[in-house]
């Protein structure tokens, strides 16, 4: 019997494939019911007119500071700079932490370009786009991701994103991580 060599990546590559397949499986139907209600919940505030207003006015003309806004800036910026805690502070920000439940451990709010308009808390990027996240509502769609642990809350979470419309169009996203341990 003729026996060929594996190279080593070839293998490591298939053990990581199979570790990602056992370490995010699908939800429970009673678990998935519930992120489906917190959907609904965070779908109700993207025809919200404060929210509508703010992706609106960002589409129409960033400030300066977003335009100049780059990854590798953000990166760098302390959560307590004044920048970051425009978005959170603002009127859209102070709406956000109103509409948080005990389930919803993120949310940012951001305009059609992936920019961001507000959050909660700062957000590990300053730009979503060309991401499913923010992508997918920009087409009108609802978006689920997998169990992950979120990189700026450091907590096992399931990110679902809206579109924010105006007329039927998709204008902005909606984004928030649901806490899997609330979840059950």
């Amino acid at each position: 019997m003729l026996i060929k060599k594996i190279p080593a990546y070839a293998v490591l590559g298939l053990v990581a494939a199979a570790v990602n397949v056992l370490a995010a499986p699908g939800l429970d139907p009673a678990t998935q019911a519930k992120v489906d209600a917190q959907v609904r919940y965070i779908e109700s505030w993207a025809s919200d007119p404060a929210i509508v207003a703010a992706v609106k006015g960002i589409n129409a003309g960033a400030p300066a500071a977003h335009k100049a806004m780059t990854q590798e800036k953000w990166a760098a910026l302390q959560p307590f700079d004044s920048f970051v805690l425009s978005f959170s502070g603002g009127p859209v920000g102070r709406f956000l932490k109103t509409r948080k439940n005990q389930v919803i451990s993120e949310i940012f709010i951001s305009a059609a370009d992936g920019t961001k308009v507000a959050f909660l808390q700062k957000t590990s990027s300053w730009s979503h786009k060309g991401k499913p996240k923010h992508d997918v509502p920009m087409t009108g769609r609802t978006w689920q991701g997998d169990v992950e642990t979120d990189a700026s809350t450091g907590l096992q979470q399931i990110q679902v994103a809206v579109p924010i419309l105006e007329g039927g169009k998709p204008i902005g996203t909606i984004v928030a991580g649901l806490q899997t341990a609330r979840l059950k």
